[in-house]
């Protein structure tokens, strides 16, 4: 597939992490045997611990969305970068109890596609700054 396909496969991926909606879409966007490096390791592996992300994350109540981005695409290659905005409705991060709120973070995703459909992912955030920014944990000094 071209550059242009992949990142409105990509496009359509990332409204289910924003947005919600029918995680049955998964299954044409992404390879049955998808490999999403992002995942925590208590989650099942591959295509099915992405819907289970995405169902726990309940994007339909807590939303995100991308203050800047910008996507380059080669080949079977997507990146997108930028900052996003998203809330967080409280509990457990990284071993910290987190407060419920909203947070910005950059973050970078990026997208092996085969034949048109995503089999790997990977993510890059910066989770030290949202835990700052909703009061989990303060700077030393403060």
């Amino acid at each position: 597939m071209d550059a242009e396909h992949n990142k409105t496969v990509v496009a359509k991926f990332e409204e289910l992490g924003n947005q919600g909606g029918d995680l049955g879409t998964l299954d044409t966007l992404c390879t049955p045997d998808m490999v999403n490096h992002a995942l925590a390791a208590q989650m099942p592996p591959g295509l099915e611990g992405t819907r289970e992300f995405l169902r726990r994350a309940r994007r339909d109540l807590h939303g995100a969305r991308w203050v800047t981005s910008f996507v380059v695409a080669s080949d079977d290659m997507v990146v997108q970068f930028g900052s996003r905005e998203l809330t967080w409705p409280g509990g457990k991060l990284f071993g910290f109890e987190t407060p419920a709120g909203t947070a910005t973070r950059d973050v970078a995703f990026a997208y092996r596609l085969v034949d048109g459909r995503i089999a790997e992912r990977w993510a890059i955030r910066d989770d030290l700054s949202m835990l700052l920014q909703l009061g989990a944990i303060r700077r030393p000094g403060s």
